[in-house]
């Protein structure tokens, strides 16, 4: 998988890699799907590289959210919206990356450091009062997921944690996990994740059930 993402995964003109194989396209999804792995592997520049690069391309400075899908073949949005799970994975993914490297690379980790402030501040600037949001972060015709609060929930847990932010964003997270929570049905079930396979509606999914657990051990770390 290394040797893919590092020399044979298709990119655009600035070695941004794309997120499918048969059609030029940038998807936010990417942010956690590839630099964490690299900066885990050792690639750290690579890893801050990709970061910045998928930034450039879905980061809306107006909003401080992420759009879902550019195309490179056609340069325009394929998605533009501001899919809530995918701010989700951009948060985690940048989390991930910024614990991963080294202390020589300060500026670096300042910076992406930064980048989870603002995506932060952005999705919260939409958050319901029951602590969930909107599948589409600024739409509220949208159905309510829950995923976006668990990943975030788990981004700030992190974050706090690693002394990143201040202990005030914990009244947010711990609001988010406790919607989680309500949504474990008997079986151990999240429900109303944005949900597989078409991700159009309320249900289940495996990153649902995934967070769920990163979430819940980001927050016993923080109290350990």
């Amino acid at each position: 998988m290394l040797k893919y993402l590092l020399e044979k995964a298709p990119r655009n003109s600035s070695g941004t890699i794309y997120h499918t194989i048969d059609a030029p396209q940038i998807w936010i999804d990417s942010l956690y799907m590839g630099p964490p792995f690299m900066a885990y592997a050792g690639y750290y520049q690579e890893a801050v590289k990709q970061v910045q690069g998928i930034r450039s391309v879905l980061w809306n400075q107006d909003k401080k959210l992420f759009s879902h899908i550019w195309d490179d073949g056609k340069q325009d949005f394929k998605n533009k919206n501001f899919w809530g799970v995918g701010n989700g994975w951009a948060a985690a993914g940048m989390c991930r990356v910024a614990r991963a490297l080294p202390d020589e690379m300060i500026h670096e980790k300042e910076v992406i450091i930064d980048y989870i402030r603002e995506v932060i501040d952005g999705c919260l600037n939409f958050m319901r009062g029951d602590g969930l949001f909107h599948n589409v972060v600024d739409d509220s015709n949208t159905f309510v997921e829950t995923n976006l609060s668990q990943m975030l929930a788990y981004t700030i847990f992190s974050a706090v944690r690693e002394k990143w932010i201040d202990s005030a964003f914990l009244d947010y997270a711990r609001k988010m996990r406790n919607a989680a929570l309500a949504k474990v049905d008997e079986y151990g079930y999240v429900q109303d994740v944005c949900g597989a396979p078409y991700f159009n509606a309320p249900g289940r999914a495996t990153e649902g059930q995934a967070f769920f657990l990163l979430m819940e051990s980001a927050y016993d770390k923080l109290l350990t």
